[in-house]
């Protein structure tokens, strides 16, 4: 079982901010609109809502069928919805949709917060906390729970030398399994019919995206806690910032998103549209909407969910002995602006630097017919949140729309 990378949606964030700043934009002030910190500082430009609209307007070329978005700045905000291009439907502006590898940071946050009650120390081996899980026979170097969260263990990515999908509509039908963290961690390290990978580089070395820590992840928070993903991330990030419209997936069972959501389309063999809005997915599969998600990037960085110490982890970018970022493994990623080639991931987030000093956090996901992404600047001052349902296999209206944003954002 295959499940997306969302590689290229990060990719095009930086792209995407990279080309629009071709003139210096305005610093950000401190503030926010939340209640939670400080007012806004000196205005800052007011939002462009036109502009905006027109970003969102879902184009032939983007392969996307919907497209939700919410920004905020300063003490101004929009929400703004697309139609469902495929039935021609008005969407919620409520409409919640799948949102993939946005629950990475959930993970990291539940890692740090056991790390501030001593029950992790993110210095020690996976090998220290979950005895035999990695072949000893390949892995002969420790891998740290916090090589884990900030793509530095040298892990091999999920799933890596299995078959390609035979056909669109396997991959369909595949969507409704669910597939538990054990199962994940067995199939990738313990394959049958075929040669186990191993590490693509010594742990701490280099830096490359991989999902798979993060199954390790989530299995090393099910072993501690003693109880299940979903558990944790209700009683531990939901429930305190009132996240009431997102929800983990049930276990062992496929699960369609709740009305009203944001369908996501695939192409079956023949052509026509599949919804797949219902899926089985993975512990960490979640749903949620610009709202929901709007909280969680807040709560995360104004200290109601970590301490100091821990939410530093957050911005800290990976060094080596010499104090400087990590090389990135390849250039699929990381690979814009001054610090090109380098690291850009945290734990459990990336960066984007702009020419204007301002630098936007936040993380990307995706899922099979879905397309997503949170960010803001550390001061919360600017965060916007979208997400996109799908209607090609490429999934390209997430870039897509996520280039047309900053634009309208940023754009004079």
């Amino acid at each position: 079982m295959r499940r997306s990378s969302s590689l290229p949606l990060c990719l095009s964030l930086a792209l995407a901010a990279a080309m629009t700043f071709g003139v210096a934009a305005p610093v950000l002030a401190a503030g926010g609109d939340s209640g939670h910190g400080p007012g806004p500082g000196p205005a800052a430009a007011d939002l462009d809502r036109a502009a905006l609209r027109e970003a969102i307007t879902v184009r032939p070329e983007d392969g996307t069928a919907g497209v939700l978005a919410e920004v905020h700045r300063g003490g101004e905000a929009w929400r703004g919805t697309s139609g469902d291009v495929v039935t021609g439907k008005r969407l919620s502006r409520d409409a919640h949709f799948r949102i993939g590898s946005i629950s990475k940071p959930m993970e990291a946050v539940i890692l740090l917060q056991l790390s501030a009650e001593g029950r992790v120390d993110l210095d020690r081996s996976v090998q220290d906390y979950l005895p035999g899980l990695l072949p000893e026979n390949l892995f002969k170097e420790p891998v740290g729970v916090r090589q884990l969260l900030d793509h530095t263990s040298g892990l091999p990515q999920e799933f890596e030398g299995a078959p390609a999908s035979s056909s669109p509509d396997a991959d369909i039908e595949r969507r409704l399994d669910y597939v538990t963290f054990d199962e994940v961690i067995r199939q990738t390290l313990r394959p049958e019919g075929r040669q186990a990978p191993g590490p693509h580089f010594s742990p701490g070395t280099r830096q490359e995206y991989n999902s798979f820590g993060y199954r390790v992840a989530g299995k090393l928070i099910e072993e501690i806690t003693g109880r299940s993903f979903q558990h944790e991330v209700t009683a531990r990030i939901l429930e305190p910032l009132k996240m009431r419209e997102t929800r983990a997936t049930v276990p062992g069972r496929s699960t369609p998103v709740p009305r009203p959501y944001l369908p996501g389309y695939q192409p079956g063999s023949d052509g026509e549209l599949v919804d797949v809005n219902v899926q089985g997915g993975l512990p960490a599969s979640m749903t949620s909407t610009t709202g929901d998600l709007d909280r969680f990037i807040r709560g995360m960085f104004d200290g109601r969910l970590l301490r100091p110490a821990q939410a530093a982890e957050l911005f800290a970018i990976p060094t080596g002995p010499d104090g400087k970022p990590l090389p990135y493994a390849d250039t699929s990623n990381c690979n814009t602006g001054p610090a090109k080639g380098t690291a850009c991931f945290s734990v459990g987030l990336m960066y984007t630097p702009l020419p204007d000093g301002s630098i936007l956090w936040g993380k990307t996901g995706s899922d099979m017919g879905y397309r997503s992404g949170v960010f803001a600047t550390r001061d919360l001052n600017l965060r916007a949140v979208y997400a996109t349902g799908t209607s090609l296999p490429s999934g390209n209206g997430g870039p897509a729309v996520a280039q047309r944003l900053v634009g309208a954002l940023f754009a004079r």
